[in-house]
């Protein structure tokens, strides 16, 4: 039998996310480096803590690694993206130069903070619905922080929900002000398609859909193959009355909008003096 190699989140990792990288600590540090003066180039290890308040889900590992890859250093995680920890957890420990460590620290901690947070959220959601019997999918929104979307799609994929449309070309979606604009949404339907062709998928807002999505599925089921979205207002504490069948997907934005960070710690190790014996 072949051999595969077990698939992890970032093999979806698009080619240019690394850039990222180096554009956030040139944000971080744009001169000089004063506290890298005291520490020096001197080797050192240091612990990696997830901490929080709350047990959380660990996301955001290959913007962790490329941090301190780029600077030079070495992290070792001591458990896998996407398990589950409890605070405090020493999940990782990261070796290199002092003050490389120290460049990095914030950065990364950042990184993993908001990208945690975002999975955890998502697992909760997921989680929540389950229990509710809900056979759908659960999805956030394109109603991310500009210049941070790859990071926050990320953590909702790996906290077990769907990320969604990942931007404007991915998806046709077509809402108030675009059926608005064209007059009604056949003629919304049909000057997209005109442009899209047959491989866009196409989503056009509507209204009432909770009162009418049961009779849509019988009308229809056997001659037309479609999916039902909910979205608006989504939070979770009324995530069980709207995650219902026969929705087929509930979309909300509380999943990265208004989640609580995973507070994270990085502390350098104090080396242990060498006792000579006589």
């Amino acid at each position: 039998m072949p051999h595969y190699a077990e698939p992890t989140f970032a093999h979806i990792l698009p080619p240019s996310w690394k850039e990222q990288v180096i554009g956030w600590l040139k944000e971080d540090t744009p001169s000089f480096d004063w506290g890298g003066y005291v520490v020096g180039e001197v080797h050192r290890e240091a612990y990696l803590f997830g901490k929080g308040k709350i047990p959380a889900v660990l996301a955001g590992v290959p913007f962790c690694d490329e941090v301190f890859r780029y600077l030079g250093c070495h992290v070792e995680w001591h458990m896998c993206e996407g398990d589950i920890f409890e605070p405090i957890k020493h999940v990782a420990t990261v070796s290199g130069p002092a003050r490389q460590l120290l460049l990095g620290e914030r950065v990364a901690l950042n990184l993993l903070a908001r990208c945690s947070g975002i999975a955890t959220k998502s697992r909760r959601f997921k989680a929540i619905a389950d229990e509710n019997g809900f056979r759908g999918i659960i999805a956030g929104t394109r109603k991310t922080t500009p210049g941070f979307r790859l990071i926050e799609k990320y953590g909702m994929l790996v906290g077990g929900i769907d990320g969604h449309r990942t931007d404007l070309s991915s998806m046709v979606m077509l809402k108030d002000n675009h059926i608005w604009s064209s007059g009604s949404i056949t003629r919304a339907i049909q000057q997209t398609r005109r442009v899209s062709g047959f491989s866009v998928l196409i989503d056009v807002e509507g209204r009432e859909l909770l009162d009418v999505a049961q009779g849509l599925k019988e009308r229809w089921s056997g001659k037309r193959k479609f999916l039902l979205e909910t979205s608006g207002g989504i939070e979770e504490s009324n995530l069980r009355s709207r995650a219902v069948n026969p929705i087929d997907i509930l979309s909300t934005s509380a999943v990265h909008q208004t989640v609580q960070h995973i507070d994270f710690s990085l502390k350098i190790q104090i080396p242990k003096p060498i006792v000579e014996r006589a």
